[in-house]
């Protein structure tokens, strides 16, 4: 399906020999065991690291201005601000007086006026007070928390929130008890490690794409295997999904650098899912036009792409503005493109496992092709497992609400240790495959190898048994390159033909 499959040896691309073919069952199990202890590691950092959030709570009680807690208004004042904290979410949680069971939602308006302050100066954050629809759902007494405002750039080192709410007396079926206003911000100790680290796997990154681009330099791309040729996509993407461009965060003052922040991950991230489904496919043919190979898989990617990147960036783009915009009331369309963005995931990964199992059924017996086949599934299992099993612990039931989806201070990480190991999974998923699918020591005297068994590899550990699936024949000496015999060349898939 959309693509030729293997008929003849001459239908084999020519593939320059990577270290995978060379590796004993003991190194590989080692080179498992070293992406098990690196990740390991970056996790014991982040468990002793520091808190992401940092809250400060005030409540009506401590307001003596407030004489009426239906209507306010109430004025609280942040804590004092640097630009490490990065962003200011400001929370109202309402509390009645109602124990008794019970659920009711009621729609409610909320006025907001912003004020940052400097050296004993005011200014005006939003040009006019803003009122702002939303929903108030409330159960035994205890309400849902409201979001009032959020801040993506901080320019103040202090601001002042003036919130007033609107007949809510009038709909509350009980009276209020207590307002709890809830300023959260990023620790800034979190924000330094987070630097520090970026820079690191950056750092490493760039030395793993020399020590990759060096030695493959040497061979003609026609003669690289889709896994080679796709590493040579993914680490320049990772390079950016580090994000060198991050400190800007700090010194410039707009919704720019959050914005490529966003691409830059959301690009890697498109990109590894697109290198999967084209991975898995196109071991199985030999033919990949652009047209009928690349552009279906390719659309249905960059569907799934637009819509993670749309998210990311329109809630910041219009919080510039406006800090009290909210997607999930103020754009009417984030379900539709809520529930377009679940289907069009679980589209892909149906069709991934469609190709994942295809794939194993034909080539599980063929030598080299399975030794491909199972690394690069024994590894993408892994992360794929160790990255879904975060997620659902992190967010479990609220993995599809809007809140989480547009990328609030309480989706971002929980802790520094799930930052770390997110970040840390990534980047040694990548500079293992970089290592293993990078050339061996004789690739460049094979640069015509195919993998193919009527070529015998080079193996230095004669007493361990290379793992190619037990047909090929192994030999202490250089590739044997079998030059005549034109019915040997097209005896293999004879049985298939």
């Amino acid at each position: 399906m959309f693509g030729r499959r293997y008929k003849t040896l001459d239908d084999i691309d020519s593939s320059v020999q990577m270290k995978l073919y060379t590796l004993s069952k003991r190194q590989l199990v080692l080179v498992f065991f070293a992406f098990f202890i690196a990740v390991l590691l970056t996790l014991l950092i982040g468990l002793n690291g520091p808190d992401v959030c940092l809250s400060d709570k005030t409540s009506s009680s401590s307001l003596p201005s407030v004489k009426n807690l239906e209507r306010g208004p109430f004025i609280v004042n942040s804590p004092f601000l640097s630009a490490f904290n990065q962003q200011l979410y400001l929370i109202c949680t309402i509390h009645l007086n109602h124990t008794k069971p019970g659920r009711f939602t009621e729609p409610m308006e909320m006025d907001v006026s912003i004020l940052g302050k400097e050296r004993d100066l005011s200014y005006v954050v939003n040009a006019h007070t803003q009122s702002r629809h939303r929903l108030l759902v409330c159960e035994m007494g205890e309400c849902e928390d409201l979001l009032v405002m959020h801040l993506g750039h901080l320019k103040y080192s202090l601001y002042t929130v003036t919130v007033g709410f609107e007949h809510l007396d009038d709909i509350l079926p009980h009276k209020i008890s207590e307002v709890v206003f809830t300023f959260n911000t990023f620790n800034p100790s979190f924000t330094q490690l987070e630097i520090w680290f970026r820079f690191f796997f950056l750092v490493t990154t760039f030395l793993v794409i020399c020590m990759f681009a060096h030695p493959m330099r040497k061979f003609a791309i026609k003669d690289w295997s889709i896994e080679q040729r796709w590493l040579v996509l993914l680490l320049p993407l990772l390079l950016l999904y580090n994000n060198p461009l991050f400190p800007m965060t700090f010194l410039v003052e707009s919704w720019v650098p959050n914005m490529l922040d966003a691409l830059f991950q959301t690009l890697f991230i498109a990109a590894l899912l697109l290198f999967w489904v084209c991975t898995y496919h196109g071991l199985r043919v030999s033919d990949r036009p652009f047209g009928t190979f690349y552009l279906p898989k390719m659309i249905l990617v960059f569907c799934i792409w637009f819509i993670a990147f749309f998210f990311a960036c329109w809630e910041g783009y219009h919080k510039v503005s406006d800090p009290t915009y909210s997607t999930d009331i103020d754009f009417s369309s984030h379900l539709t493109l809520k529930v377009t963005f679940f289907v069009l995931c679980a589209i892909y990964v149906l069709y991934l496992l469609f190709l994942v199992i295809r794939a194993c059924t034909e080539l599980n017996s063929l030598p080299y092709f399975d030794i491909r086949l199972k690394f690069l599934t024994s590894l993408t299992f892994l992360v794929v497992i160790a990255s879904c099993t975060l997620f659902f612990v992190r967010y479990g039931i609220r993995l599809t609400d809007t809140e989480t989806f547009a990328g609030s201070i309480s989706s971002r990480y929980g802790n520094s240790a799930e930052f770390l190991f997110l970040y840390g999974l990534l980047n040694f998923y990548l500079y293992t495959m970089a290592f293993v699918y990078s050339p061996s020591k004789n690739a460049d005297l094979d640069s015509h190898f195919r993998d193919n068994p009527t070529f015998s590899m080079l193996n230095d550990e004669s007493d361990d048994e290379v793992v190619y699936g037990g047909r090929g024949n192994v030999s202490n000496g250089h590739a044997l390159v079998a030059a005549g015999g034109s019915s040997d060349r097209h005896q293999l898939f004879s049985d298939s033909e």
